[in-house]
C-alpha cells in the first residue's frame, strides 16, 4: 500500500483502530499497512500510552552525536557571528574555508542553533518530509499573499493544484472574512469541481486561533462539502512550498511589471494566471505547463450537500447549540462552529476519538478526566486538538 507522506498521522489512527478492535490479525494487518511486526506493535503502545500523540511521527534526531563539532571549531565560529552578526551560515562557511577550516553550511547552522546564536524570527525549519499528489484535484492548496506591494491591507488569495501547479485561482478578494472568502470558493467550485483535499496554514478565515480546536464556519462548510482538510505547521510555509513558489514568481511580475490601478488589479490577476497556466512551462513538469496536464474534477458542486452518512451502527451523537458533547455526565468542549451537528464517536480503550464526516478532530481522554478533581473542567482541559483526515476506506462512510 502506497502512503502519501501527508497522511503518515492517518495511517497510524487507522492502524490503531483497526489493531484495537482486533479486526485483522497483527500479521496481516502489518501487511496491509507495509509496515513491521515490532513497528506495529510500537504504534499500538505508544497509542495505549499517549494517545494519538504518542504516534505522531518523532524527531530522528540521535541521542548521541559521536562525530558532533569540535569544541574549538564550535567556538571559532562563535567568534566569526559576533564579528559578523548579519552574515548567515552560507557566509560563515565560506569565511571559515579562507582561513584553512572546511566546515559545511549546514553544520555551521547547526552549531549556531545549539549556542542560540540565530533569531527565533530568522529560523525555518526544513521540511522532513516531501509530499506528492499523482493525480490532479487531490489536492489543492490555498493561502493569501503577502499583501506587501499590493496597496492594500489583504494580499490575493491562491488556489494551487498539488500534482500539476496549475492555478485554479487566483482572487482579489480584499478580504479575509469568510462570507468573501466563501463566495470566491462557490464561483472556483462550481467552475472547477471540488477536490479530495485541501492543505491551508493556521490563518483566517478557515482557521481561529481564538476558538478551541481552531474550528471556523467556513472550514465546517468545507468539510460539509466532503472535502478532507489539512493544515500545515505553525511557522511551516515549506509544508506549502508549492503556493508558496507561485506566490514568488507572482511577487516578480509585479515588480518588473508593476501593477495598474487597484479597479484593474483583478484584471492584472486574470492575465497574470492565464499566463501561468498556458505559456509558462514549469521545471518542475519537464517543462510542460500546468494546463496541459491538469482537468477539471469529476466531483460536482452542490451547493446543499446531504446530510454526511455515517457507517452503519456507528455511534453517533448531535453536540450541544454551545458545541460541546454531553457524555459520562460530563460537556466535552468540541467545537462551537460544530453546533447541533452529528459527530461519530470511535471508542479504544479508555479514550474516544470524535469524528465529524472523515476528519478527526478531537481525542477524549477518560482515563484523565476521571482523575480531574472537577470533572467538568478536566473534561474540557483534555480533549486534545488533532486536525487529522481519515480516509473514508478507514471510517466505512458511504457518502
Amino acid at each position: 500500500m502506497a502512503w502519501r507522506t501527508m497522511e503518515i498521522a492517518e495511517q497510524r489512527v487507522r492502524f490503531v483502530v483497526a489493531a484495537s478492535r482486533g479486526e485483522q490479525s497483527m500479521v496481516d494487518l502489518c501487511r496491509e499497512f507495509d509496515i513491521s511486526r515490532p513497528t506495529g506493535y510500537q504504534w499500538l503502545k505508544r497509542y495505549r500510552a499517549s494517545g494519538v500523540a504518542g504516534i505522531h511521527e518523532g524527531s530522528r534526531r540521535p541521542q548521541k552525536s559521536p562525530k558532533r563539532t569540535a569544541a574549538g571549531i564550535e567556538r571559532r565560529i562563535a567568534e566569526l557571528r559576533a564579528e559578523r552578526p548579519d552574515w548567515g551560515a552560507r557566509k560563515l562557511s565560506w569565511l571559515l574555508e579562507q582561513q584553512g577550516v572546511a566546515v559545511a553550511p549546514a553544520t555551521v547552522h547547526r552549531v549556531l542553533l545549539r549556542l542560540g546564536l540565530v533569531r527565533v524570527e530568522d529560523r525555518r525549519s526544513p521540511a522532513l518530509l516531501r509530499f506528492e499528489r499523482e493525480r490532479p484535484n487531490q489536492l489543492w492548496q490555498m493561502d493569501f499573499k503577502s499583501p506587501k506591494g499590493w496597496g492594500s491591507s489583504i494580499g490575493p488569495l491562491s488556489i494551487l493544484d498539488d500534482a500539476t501547479r496549475y492555478a485554479v485561482a487566483l482572487e482579489n478578494t480584499g478580504s479575509t472574512r469568510g462570507e468573501a472568502v466563501r463566495e470566491r470558493l462557490q464561483s472556483t467550485f462550481q467552475a472547477s469541481g471540488l477536490p479530495d483535499a485541501m492543505l491551508m496554514d493556521h490563518g483566517c478565515p478557515w482557521w481561529n486561533q481564538q476558538a478551541f480546536g481552531g474550528w471556523t464556519q467556513l472550514s465546517v462548510w468545507l468539510m460539509k462539502q466532503g472535502i478532507r482538510l489539512y493544515f500545515s505547521g505553525v511557522r511551516h510555509p515549506q509544508t506549502q512550498g508549492k503556493v508558496e513558489r507561485f506566490h514568488g514568481a507572482l511577487e516578480m511580475a509585479r515588480r518588473r511589471r508593476g501593477l495598474p490601478e487597484a479597479a484593474f488589479h483583478q484584471r492584472w490577476l486574470d492575465d497574470f494566471r492565464q499566463e501561468y497556466n498556458q505559456l509558462r512551462p514549469h521545471e518542475a513538469l519537464g517543462m510542460k505547463t500546468p494546463a496541459s496536464l491538469w482537468h477539471q474534477s469529476a466531483r460536482r458542486y452542490d451547493p446543499n450537500p446531504p446530510a454526511w452518512q455515517y457507517p452503519e451502527g456507528a455511534e453517533v451523537r448531535r453536540l450541544e447549540s454551545s458545541g460541546q458533547l454531553l457524555l459520562n455526565r460530563r460537556r466535552w468542549q468540541v467545537a462551537g462552529p460544530l453546533a447541533s451537528e452529528l459527530v461519530r464517536l470511535v471508542r479504544l480503550d479508555h479514550r474516544i476519538l470524535v469524528f465529524y464526516c472523515d476528519t478527526l478532530i478531537r481525542e477524549l481522554d477518560l482515563a484523565k478526566e476521571q482523575k480531574g478533581k472537577d470533572g467538568g473542567t478536566a473534561a474540557l482541559e483534555n480533549a486534545e486538538r488533532f486536525p487529522l483526515s481519515l480516509p473514508a476506506a478507514a471510517a466505512g462512510d458511504q457518502s
